[in-house]
């Protein structure tokens, strides 16, 4: 008897999880089957963040800059996909990855320094590496930390 293969399943899936999609996207939607894939926000996007990405569809790409949450994208869209701008503009937050040099007894702190809210920090420790700590509740996602970090340690996704 032979088993499904789950991946080959997902090859035509439009759907994709993962995914970081400009800020303000409503939450309650399907956004692969709202957008129509314009491309206004990608035009629009002053960072150039915004990424033809699977299938055609926008999606964030924080290893070129960061969101600046100028709002351009939201307000060239013509589709209803987007929340009011009052509100918190996603869902996604800076996460650390093992292979942070930190981790590895190299003294870095170069996503702390691109930090402007002041999410990331580190803790002192004798004889090691400070350590990075990310304040979730500081963090906007914003993902200034992703393209200084330079062993690609840092991933903006969804909480």
């Amino acid at each position: 008897m032979s088993s499904i293969n789950q991946s080959r399943r997902r090859l035509f899936s439009r759907k994709k999880n993962d995914a970081v999609r400009p800020p303000w996207v409503k939450q309650a939607i399907e956004f692969t089957d709202e957008c129509t894939r314009c491309d206004k926000c990608i035009s629009a996007c002053e960072t150039q963040i915004i990424i033809k990405g699977d299938g055609g569809f926008p999606e964030v790409d924080f290893k070129i800059d960061e969101c600046t949450f100028c709002q351009e994208c939201a307000n060239v869209c013509p589709e209803a996909i987007f929340e009011n701008t009052d509100t918190a503009p996603w869902q996604v937050k800076a996460n650390i990855q093992d292979n942070c040099m930190a981790y590895q007894g190299i003294w870095c702190q170069s996503c702390k320094d691109a930090c402007d809210p002041r999410a990331i920090s580190f803790s002192l420790a004798i004889g090691k590496a400070p350590l990075p700590k990310i304040d979730i509740e500081a963090c906007t996602g914003c993902g200034a930390c992703v393209a200084p970090c330079p062993s690609t340690a840092i991933l903006v996704r969804n909480v």
